[in-house]
Formats: structure tokens, sequence, C-alpha cells
């Protein structure tokens, strides 16, 4: 080992050994030029170091050899032997060291991601990135920027369960790199896939949600993902609801209607023609535009879209007839035939979309009301859950509500105007009796007002910090 190494080894040792792990970063961040020069002798380092007492320094090692691979793919043996080398760094890794340096660590993880999706390998690495957000995530619902390249592989893989696991989990916390910064790319990532997650196990409503908290972040500039977000947006939102679902005031954005609609004048025109609820003329606009929807990667949703088209269309015969041939059906929804027609009727009837039975003798559909009457165990087992659901999140919105009203930032944001109104001694009201109380008692003195009491009228809220922005990970 070159003695350049042999010193960082043991530098490592020491300040691992003494616990100063803030000079023992200050020391790696500075020794990555070091690392680089002599990426052909790494692994005596590794050899050397153990991954739990040094989780830090062999960190810094692993960045250094997938910085620094070469541009040809290495031979299977080597290639296996490096994913075995961050698999097992995972699993070893001390997570209270790695957490000192997430920066470093989601760069690790974003490389190995990087490599495994050239190597179409993306299977081996799903596991491992489940457990690299176990390690370094401060709670389950904290979202940090490895979740991103969890939902990557697990979509390159078709493997979904691992992925859901953490999107199904509201995020109520985003983890910060050491310098406070959050990444906006993979917190954008994290949305964009997990909403293509979702539209692959056919989960529409969280889909849209995912999307829509991609397309809606707040941003002076609009990013590809953003656009392509978009896309398909508007592609699950015709699949859901039949029509371009439209974002509420609070979310809604000039960068997506300078830039975003204008760039997504195709699927304008498909939600246009699907709003004709004619199936035919759907079909001219998918053909017409079939190049753009391929080269989007959207040609397989595209096609989900005109097959909920049919479904919708029958949908609107159950309001009408209560009787029908498959031959009526086929004919009034456009479809090929009987054969056809009796197909998607057995799928809606299987998904619950439709209540109907197929007469196979005489070849008629009969059309039924909903059996449910919302008075079994199992619907109120149901519920109880909904329920429970809603009061947790009521608590967790109470719980953030008091961390934003006791930021400072936020404090200096919603008094900002009365620095202009000193002289006329007039009280400022906030929005709810514990912010009142909380925020007067700390800005009373230094303006000169009154700290509200315990009497005050609680009508008398200002609905004006509804409108002050909060800080946002992708401001």
């Amino acid at each position: 080992m070159a003695s350049a190494l042999e010193h960082y080894v043991n530098n490592v040792c020491s300040y691992s050994a003494s616990g100063n792990y803030r000079e023992l970063i200050d020391y790696l961040n500075g020794s990555t030029e070091l690392l680089a020069k002599n990426g052909n002798i790494l692994d005596n380092v590794l050899e050397t170091l153990d991954s739990h007492q040094h989780s830090l320094g062999v960190l810094y090692v692993l960045v250094a050899k997938f910085t620094n691979l070469p541009a040809n793919n290495p031979a299977p043996a080597d290639a296996e032997r490096l994913i075995k080398l961050v698999r097992d760094f995972i699993a070893g890794c001390n997570p209270a060291q790695v957490r000192l340096s997430l920066q470093t660590f989601g760069e690790l993880c974003h490389l190995f991601t990087s490599y495994l999706v050239k190597r179409n390998d993306s299977i081996q690495g799903v596991k491992i990135m489940a457990q690299a957000v176990e390690k370094i995530r401060g709670s389950d619902t904290q979202l940090t920027s490895v979740h991103a390249d969890l939902c990557q592989l697990s979509l390159c893989a078709k493997i979904f369960n691992s992925a859901i696991a953490c999107l199904d989990l509201d995020i109520t916390s985003i983890a910060s790199t050491e310098d406070g910064n959050h990444d906006a790319k993979y917190f954008l990532l994290y949305y964009y896939y997990g909403g293509m997650i979702y539209t692959a196990v056919k989960n529409y409503e969280r889909a849209l949600y995912f999307f829509e908290v991609a397309i809606t972040t707040p941003a002076v500039a609009m990013s590809h993902i953003m656009l392509e977000s978009y896309k398909k947006y508007i592609l699950v939102s015709l699949i859901l609801h039949g029509t371009i679902i439209p974002f509420p005031k609070s979310n809604s954005s000039p960068v997506i209607s300078r830039f975003m609609k204008p760039l997504s004048h195709v699927y304008y025109e498909l939600a246009k023609a699907y709003g004709t609820s004619s199936s035919e003329e759907l079909r001219v606009v998918i053909n017409k535009n079939r190049d753009v929807y391929t080269r989007d990667i959207n040609l397989g949703l595209v096609k989900q879209v005109a097959s909920s088209l049919y479904k919708k269309n029958i949908q609107r015969l159950t309001k009408t007839f209560l009787t029908l041939s498959l031959a009526d059906v086929a004919s009034r929804v456009q479809l090929s035939g009987p054969a056809e027609a009796e197909k998607y009727i057995l799928k809606m009837i299987k998904s619950g979309e439709i209540f109907a039975s197929i007469n196979q003798k005489d070849g008629m559909v009969v059309f039924k009301d909903d059996p449910e009457k919302y008075n079994t165990p199992e619907m109120f087992l149901k519920i109880q859950q909904d329920i429970s659901k809603v009061m947790d999140l009521h608590k967790q919105i109470a719980i953030n509500e008091e961390s934003i009203m006791l930021n400072p930032l936020y404090v200096k944001k919603a008094t900002g105007n009365q620095d202009d109104e000193i002289g006329s001694c007039q009280s400022k009201s906030y929005a709810g009796e514990f912010q009142s109380r909380i925020v007067a008692r700390q800005i009373g003195d230094h303006h000169g007002h009154n700290t509200l009491d315990d009497t005050q009228n609680d009508n008398n809220y200002d609905d004006a910090n509804e409108n002050n922005p909060i800080n946002d990970p992708v401001d």
C-alpha cells in the first residue's frame, strides 16, 4: 500500500477511535484527489478498514471507486465483486456515522444505482437500496434522496413491494444534507417514479397525487421531470376521471401555463377527443400522434386511456338501460363485436366497476344496482380504519403547524408588516389561539404590543398567514 494511503488509513482509524467525526469528514473531503489517484489499489484500503467502525472512511473509498470506473464495463467477476462491496457496506455500516455525511452516502447510492441500470442488473439493487433507506432516515415518514434510487431500481426490475412500502407512507419531513440543503432533483424523481409505480399497479388515485406533487413543487423554471410528470398526469387523470382535473389554486404555478401546456399539446388533443366520448375520434388522434407518444414512452398509458373510454361508455349504458344485448353494447360503444363487448363487461364486473350479469344463452346483459348496503361488519371496520387515518393526519397537521409557527423565519415573515405600524401600536392577530399566544409572546415586547391573553376572542383571527409561503425543500 502506498505511503499516502497508509496515512489515510491511520487518520481514519485515529479519528474514528476518538469519535472526532467532524474532523474526520473535513479530512475525508480533502482526500478525494488522493483516493482518485490511487484507484487501482483502493481494495487494499477496504481490506484494512472495518465497515462498521470506519464507516465514513469506507464510504469515501467506495465513492472514489465508482467515480473513477473505466468507461467499458468490467468483467462479470469484477462487477459481482463491486456489487458485493456495496451490499456488505450498506448492511454493516454504522448509521450514526453515515448520517453525518448524508450527501456522500447519497452520492454512493446514486452512482451505484446508475451503474446497475446501465448493466441491466437493477434487480440486485432493490433490497440494497431498501436497506440504505432504513439506515439513514430518521423516521418512517422522512424522505431521503436515496428513496428515488429505490423507486428507480424497482421500476427497472419491475419489483414494486419494497418501493410501495415506502411510497404508502405519507412524507412529513425531509432529510437535509450536512450543509442544510435539499436536492431538488431527487425530491422530484421520488414523486415522478412513485407516480409511475402506482400507475403500473393501477392505483391511479395515488399516482395522480404523486404526479401532482412533482408538477406543483414551487420552481422558477420548468424541469424535464416536471414536464414528463405533467404528461402522465393528463393521461392518468383521463383514465381515472375522464377529464383533466385542474390543480387547486393554492398549487397553481405560472410554470404550468407558460411552459408545460404548450409542450403537451398532443396530450390536450387526446383529452379533447376523449371528451367527445367517441372511441373512433380518439383512435384517430392516437394514430396521428403515435410517434410522439412512443417517443415519450407513454404509448402503453395512451392505450389504457382508450380502453378506459370504452369502460366509461359502458358505465353510461348502465344508467340508461336495464338489459341490452352484447351486440347492442358493442355497437353503442364502438367495439369490434359482441365477443369484445363481453370481454370488457366481464372485466368490469370482476373489478367492481359495474354490477351486471350475462346470459350466455341469448347473449343478453342485465345491469344491476350496487349491492353494497354499508351495514356489514367489514364495512364498519373499514370506516373505523378510515376515521383512525383521518385522526392521525389531524395530529400530524397540528404538529407541523406548531413547528411552522415556532420557526423564526415564519415569525419574521408573519410579523414583517408590524415594523411599518409601530407608530399606530395596533395589535396584530394570528390564525389560531395557540399561534396568538406563542408568537405574540415572542415578539410582543419587541414591537411594543400587548401580549394576547387567554380571553382573546376566538373569532379574532387573521387569515393573512395562509398566503405566506412556507419554506419548501425545492423552493
